[in-house]
Formats: C-alpha cells, sequence, structure tokens
C-alpha cells in the first residue's frame, strides 16, 4: 500500500512539531495526576468497593443480588493506570 506523499511547507512542519510537543506534555501532566497524585484516592474507592460487594452483593437481575466471595475478587494490576485519550 501506497501512501500519498503530502506536501507541507516549513511553517506548517513547525507547527505540528510544537502542537506534538504540547500533547506530550500534557499526556504526562495527565499520567501523573492519574498515576501519583489521585493514586491514593483511587485506591480507596477500590477497597470500598470490593467491600461493598461482598457485604451488600452485585446485582445480578432486578431484584437479585449475589455476594462475591473472596476468591471471586479480582487482583489489582501491577502495571501503573493508562491514559487514553
Amino acid at each position: 500500500m501506497k501512501l500519498i506523499a503530502h506536501k507541507k511547507s516549513p511553517a506548517v512542519a513547525r507547527w505540528l512539531r510544537a502542537e506534538a510537543g504540547e500533547q506530550k506534555l500534557r499526556y504526562k501532566h495527565i499520567a501523573q495526576r492519574m498515576n501519583i497524585t489521585d493514586a491514593p484516592r483511587r485506591a480507596r474507592r477500590y477497597a470500598a468497593f470490593l467491600e461493598r460487594i461482598q457485604t451488600r452483593g452485585f446485582s445480578v437481575s432486578f431484584d437479585q443480588m449475589r455476594q462475591i466471595g473472596p476468591a471471586e475478587l479480582p487482583r489489582e494490576p501491577r502495571r501503573k493506570h493508562r491514559v487514553v485519550f
């Protein structure tokens, strides 16, 4: 498959480089916030959710609740959370 060769003026190429740099910087800030700043709050929310589905249960159908046992709980992934935009 051949790609179409697009000709860009030097001004457009500079603008694209500047825009890509800004996006990378924005991504870095968002990733830092997700993985460092908001990590303790997210861990508390996960713990509260896991405790709630073990005590109250999980909605299976309209009025049926099912309690989730400790063996069925998912393990927290070891990787960092990903930024998707």
